[in-house]
């Protein structure tokens, strides 16, 4: 397998896909940074229209590294807008996010990559004709990521002027953080998307090397798929850290639309240190030995709170890293599979990188199997019977 490496490679880069080029296309990130900069000030809130990969990349930027209670946080203490992602349909969701913002002093988001995406497309329906009620102008209160050239999206943009950023043909939509799906809400609530592009590139570096102890998608790509053949087919995110939560939500995504067909497939759970060693450790010890866990510890996790009144000097960050080693010791103890990626804190610079990682290591683990990670048939078909059952 260590051999192998130019070998896979070679078959990624023949299927042309564009998550890990899209980082070089400076043109748009700059683009990004202007109009970020341009409406500064003139927005309390952002909504995103979005679903999926629209909306998990998003979502994730901006738990991990804004403040964990942002959208809580007073008005005067707050320097960006805070951002809500509308994933769903479901009415209540819709009525409850007009309860909070005025619309006077909101920019809508609307990100869809076909551009006829039924659940996004009725949102934008919805809340444009509340718009125009209050006759705003949409060039003022809509920004639209589509593909360029087709969609509603794009023609409605196009007609209208309304300010449009596009997701390249060759990126799909859990693979699309990195494009101004990810990009532009980040940029417009105050995130440094350099620094994201930057851990991106540096962990590019490890995807395309051949050398087997540097390129670490491989390796975790290597270990799943052996492990799959020994009938161990479930793949636990365990991040110590609140801020990474989000990621695994994520991360679950992409690894499940990705290599779940042909009968094949590695089912993601995602678990948080340490509220989950009081929800799920013991079946992860004592249940069956069918779950690979990738653990990822933060070396920096703040600053230190100590505990009164407790053990002699401990601090809350040593708390909380003696109970990772413990539960990773039991695992083992257990006989569990496990690993342990460090970062030094939750920042761009390492969120950038984790995306590049699991997106490079779920590339590899379709060409191990021998299959594409990056269509999903089954998804398609849903939204096929869906456009039946409503017309």
């Amino acid at each position: 397998m260590k051999r192998k490496i130019p070998y896979y490679l070679k078959k990624i880069h023949a299927r042309k896909q564009g998550f890990y080029n899209v980082i070089d296309d400076e043109k748009t990130i700059s683009a990004i940074q202007k109009f970020a900069r341009s409406v500064r000030g003139r927005f309390d809130d952002i909504v995103l229209l979005g679903i999926g990969g629209s909306a998990l990349g998003p979502i994730t930027i901006y738990q991990s590294l804004k403040h964990l209670f942002a959208n809580e946080l007073p008005a005067n203490k707050r320097k960006h807008p805070r951002l809500h992602v509308l994933d769903n349909i479901d009415p209540g969701l819709i009525k409850d996010i007009e309860d909070i913002i005025t619309y006077k002093r909101t920019l809508f988001i609307v990100a869809s990559k076909s551009g006829k995406t039924p659940e996004t497309i009725s949102q934008y329906f919805y809340f444009r004709k509340k718009c125009d009620e209050k006759k705003l102008k949409s060039s003022n209160h809509f920004v639209f990521i589509t593909e360029k050239g087709r969609g509603l999206i794009f023609d409605i943009g196009s007609k209208e002027n309304i300010p449009l950023f596009y997701i390249p043909e060759n990126v799909g939509g859990r693979f699309s953080v990195l494009t101004p799906v990810g990009l532009v809400p980040a940029a417009l609530t105050g995130v440094n998307i350099a620094g994201l592009i930057l851990g991106a590139k540096k962990m590019r570096e490890n995807f395309l090397s051949r050398s087997f102890e540097k390129n670490i998608p491989y390796k975790i790509a290597v270990s799943q798929f052996l492990l799959y053949k020994k009938g161990i087919n479930i793949t636990v995110l365990y991040p110590y850290s609140q801020r990474l939560i989000k990621f695994t939500e994520w991360y679950k995504q992409l690894l499940a639309e990705s290599i779940g067909k042909a009968n094949i497939g590695i089912t993601p759970v995602n678990a948080l240190g340490v509220t989950d060693q009081h929800s799920q450790n013991q079946l992860y010890n004592e249940g069956p030995n069918d779950k690979f866990f990738i653990f990822i510890k933060v070396k920096d996790l703040g600053e230190t709170i100590k505990i009164p009144n407790y053990i002699k000097n401990l601090s809350f960050n040593k708390l909380f890293h003696t109970e990772q080693e413990g539960t990773i010791q039991a695992l083992t103890h257990y006989k569990r599979p496990n690993i342990i990626i460090n970062i030094d804190k939750v920042d761009e610079e390492n969120l950038g990188a984790l995306f590049m990682l699991f997106e490079a290591s779920v590339a590899f683990l379709g060409e191990l199997f021998k299959i594409n990670a990056f269509n999903q048939p089954g998804v398609e078909l849903s939204k096929k019977i869906t456009q039946k059952l409503l017309e």
